[in-house]
C-alpha cells in the first residue's frame, strides 16, 4: 500500500484542525509587532514599549495575552524605576544639560521644555534650548529662545557672548546684533 507523499511544511494544528493561512499570517504579524517590543523593552525604552504590548494585546493570539500582560506591568514598574525625580527646576536643569552634552538632543528638549511649564518665566531653561537649537543648526528656533531669554534676564546676553556653544551662530548677522546691539 502506498500513502501520500508527505509536505515537508508542518502546519500548526488546532483542536478544530489545521490552522487557515490568514490566521497563519495575523499571529506572524502579531509575533513581530511582540518582538518589535520586546526590543523596546530591553533598549529601556519602557514607555514605548508598555504602549507597544497594549496595542498588542488587543489583537494578540490567545496564547500571547498572559505573557504580554507580565510585560506590560514589568515596563510599568521599570518606567517608574526609572522616573527622575527634582527638587527643583535648577536640579532638572543640570539634568538637562548632561543629557545635551551626552548628545541626548530630544531627552534634553524634553526636560527643559517640563521647565518652562512650571515657570514659563525660567529664563535658564530658554536659555538652554537656545544652546541646543544652536547645537542641532536651528538656527530659527536659537534666535527665538535666546532673545526671550535675554529679555527676561539681559544677563544672559554677556553670558551667550562668551559661550563657545554657540559659535555656529556666530556668523549669522542676527546673532551678533542679538549679542551687540550697541555696535
Amino acid at each position: 500500500m502506498k500513502t501520500a507523499p508527505r509536505s515537508s511544511v508542518k502546519r500548526p494544528r488546532t483542536l478544530a484542525g489545521a490552522v487557515s493561512p490568514s490566521s497563519d499570517g495575523a499571529r506572524n504579524r502579531a509575533l513581530a509587532h511582540y518582538e518589535t517590543a520586546l526590543r523596546l523593552m530591553q533598549e529601556g525604552k519602557y514607555d514605548k514599549a508598555c504602549a507597544a504590548f497594549k496595542q498588542l494585546l488587543a489583537s494578540s493570539p490567545a496564547d500571547f495575552t498572559e505573557r504580554i500582560r507580565m510585560y506590560i506591568n514589568a515596563c510599568i514598574q521599570q518606567a517608574s524605576r526609572h522616573e527622575t525625580r527634582f527638587h527643583s527646576g535648577e536640579e532638572r536643569y543640570d539634568y538637562a544639560i548632561s543629557l545635551l552634552n551626552d548628545g541626548n538632543y530630544e531627552d534634553a528638549r524634553t526636560q527643559l521644555k517640563k521647565i518652562l511649564s512650571d515657570n514659563s518665566s525660567a529664563d535658564y531653561a530658554l536659555y538652554g534650548l537656545a544652546v541646543l537649537a544652536s547645537m542641532t543648526g536651528d538656527a530659527h528656533h536659537c534666535l527665538e529662545h535666546l532673545t526671550e531669554a535675554i529679555r527676561l534676564n539681559p544677563r544672559n546676553r554677556i553670558q551667550a557672548r562668551a559661550d563657545s556653544d554657540f559659535q555656529d551662530m556666530a556668523d549669522d548677522p542676527r546673532f551678533t546684533e542679538l549679542l551687540y546691539p550697541e555696535v
